[in-house]
């Protein structure tokens, strides 16, 4: 993640508006993003308690709210300083929290299938589906447009490497596990090509995902833990993982009903068996990285970490991982998922309290919003 605390930014009360909106970030949306997987976990815990539907609609709200504010500002940061706009793509950092873009769409899309689906019907189906359609485009964008960036205009140096390298890259299997989500409640023809297309969008990514694993992987070995304001970055390593399962899961159970009938069923069989197998296997490769992840922030919080704006990335990627755990206890039905998936639901809402709290109180003192890639273009 970028480090925001070697230049303090002016003051709340000295920043303008139109400051903020010139030092406005792509990493606002890893909010939306961890707000987002707060309600989806919510939503699939196996444990119910009164108001936990309401709960997690008024997140899903809160979240609508919060994307449209930072697609404001963002939208408003290209139109009023387009000047700023190169050195965000050239920056080795800020440019890869484009793919947060798409990644926090995506929790809104399921809750608009979850929440307003029952209440609305076929019209916010509809709604959903025209979303789903241009955030698959819009991860694809950012998933083959910024790694261009990085191999053309960036300037990057392996001892620096990080598990950031994964946001643009993950964006379209964040996608496909949304789709699997939609599918069921479209017509069978449109189902079938949403499927169709998230196995596709996984394909993109998944193996992507793990070619930067492995050499996250290897920069550890060489060059040992990054610099402590890019800690949280750690448990971004779980991102792909925990998305990955859930996708090839979700993906595999909704293929037998928009494929019943046609000369794809038996293969649409094949696929939800394939399905839990391979969510199983990175369910498995994804214990490590947790594990790797918790034994590295206790090492970084000996040390002090420093919060910023990373600090986002130690939701959503648990929040993944807990949702495919707790998938796979609805599928499976093995008692060791669900108390498993309900752990992690605790650490992700501790953490996402945690994170919140000091998010909220560094916007008062108005030490939020800045660019670091203005600062270097300077």
């Amino acid at each position: 993640m970028t480090a925001t605390t070697h230049v303090r930014a002016p003051s709340a009360l000295t920043q303008s508006f139109s400051d903020k909106i010139r030092q406005f970030t792509p990493n606002w949306f890893a909010m939306t993003m961890g707000n987002g997987i707060v309600f989806l976990v919510l939503a699939a815990l196996p444990v119910h308690f009164s108001g936990q539907r309401a709960i997690s609609a008024s997140l899903w709200g809160v979240d609508i709210v919060l994307y449209a504010i930072f697609a404001a500002m963002f939208a408003a940061r290209w139109i009023c300083f387009p000047e700023t706009i190169k050195p965000l793509l050239h920056h080795p950092l800020q440019s890869m929290f484009l793919g947060a873009l798409p990644m926090g769409l995506a929790p809104i899309i399921n809750g608009i299938v979850l929440f307003a689906g029952q209440r609305f019907g076929a019209g916010a189906y509809t709604l959903a589906y025209v979303l789903w359609c241009f955030d698959a485009v819009l991860a694809v964008v950012v998933a083959i447009g910024v790694p261009y960036l990085i191999f053309t205009e960036q300037i990057h140096a392996f001892e620096r490497l990080t598990a950031v390298l994964l946001l643009p890259i993950v964006a379209p299997e964040v996608a496909a596990s949304s789709a699997a989500t939609l599918a069921p409640h479209l017509a069978a023809e449109t189902a079938r090509v949403v499927i169709g297309a998230g196995y596709v969008l996984w394909a993109i990514s998944v193996p992507l995902a793990f070619s930067v694993l492995t050499i996250v992987f290897f920069r550890l070995v060489i060059h040992k833990l990054p610099h402590r304001d890019l800690g949280p970055s750690s448990w971004l390593t779980l991102g792909p993982i925990g998305t990955g399962a859930l996708g090839l899961l979700t993906l595999g159970q909704a293929a037998p009903g928009a494929f019943a009938g046609t000369s794809l069923a038996s293969v649409a069989l094949l696929a939800r068996d394939l399905g839990v197998i391979g969510s199983l296997l990175l369910w498995g490769v994804g214990l490590w990285w947790l594990a790797a992840a918790i034994l590295f922030t206790l090492r970084y919080r000996r040390e002090g970490l420093p919060f910023n704006l990373g600090w986002w990335a130690f939701t959503f990627p648990l929040g993944v991982y807990a949702v495919a755990t707790l998938s796979l206890y609805r599928v499976t039905g093995f008692g060791v998922f669900a108390a498993t998936g309900t752990m992690l639901a605790a650490l992700l809402i501790g953490l996402w309290t945690l994170v919140l709290s000091k998010t909220l109180r560094g916007l008062v003192r108005g030490h939020m919003f800045h660019a670091p890639c203005l600062a270097a273009s300077h």
